[in-house]
């Protein structure tokens, strides 16, 4: 079972605490991961993209000179695909790029990310973390004590609004909720900051 240093908010060690072999000690599936993220990218994409087809660009409703005797080549069309200003044949069409993977996969690809933070030692879980009133400062102060000078994670493990407000200016540190952990967030964030009562939490979902 992985054991991992106890802090409080001021960055002092106040014990050890033991995670679930289950969740924070297998061996992540590099494969699984990066299906994972592959289908969170393709969620997050827009796909607004929009092109006309001949049928929806401006003009060409005559035929623009006679079938036969010019010496050209025959043409219905000036909106034709082979002229200029013309529509496009099989551009993009606004659409959903977002698909799901098994459900046993996915939580095998959270796993193995909260896993991979244990294993490189990029996991810091908290006693808890409150501010009374909403401030960076406090936020910023709760980092430094806790040696966090690069992308961070933040968890807890209900939402919790001055959390929230104290973090959301500072660049490169997200927040989420425990049940909004997500393979994405835990990769591209170099260090995890999880309380203690949000381990629990997500503990009781994945173990």
């Amino acid at each position: 079972m992985p054991k991992v240093a106890l802090y409080n908010q001021t960055g002092s060690q106040v014990g050890d605490i033991e995670l679930s072999e289950s969740v924070f000690g297998i061996e992540p599936n590099e494969s699984v991961l990066h299906d994972a993220v592959v289908m969170q990218q393709a969620s997050l994409r827009q796909g607004t993209h929009k092109t006309k087809g001949r049928s929806e660009v401006r003009g060409g409703g005559r035929k623009p000179w006679r079938q036969k005797g010019t010496g050209r080549a025959r043409q219905g069309s000036i909106r034709s695909p082979q002229w200029v200003g013309g529509g496009v044949v099989f551009g993009p069409t606004p659409r959903s790029y977002s698909y799901n993977l098994p459900k046993k996969v996915r939580r095998l690809a959270i796993k193995s990310a909260l896993s991979s933070k244990v294993k490189s030692a990029e996991i810091i879980v908290l006693e808890d973390l409150k501010f009374d009133t909403a401030k960076t400062k406090d936020m910023v102060n709760v980092l430094s004590g806790l040696s966090i000078d690069s992308k961070a994670l933040v968890v807890t493990a209900d939402y919790n609004d001055t959390v929230a407000l104290s973090l959301r200016n500072l660049p490169g540190v997200t927040f989420v909720t425990a049940s909004g952990v997500n393979v994405l967030d835990v990769l591209k964030h170099d260090k995890l900051v999880i309380t203690k009562e949000a381990v629990e939490k997500v503990e009781e979902v994945l173990a």
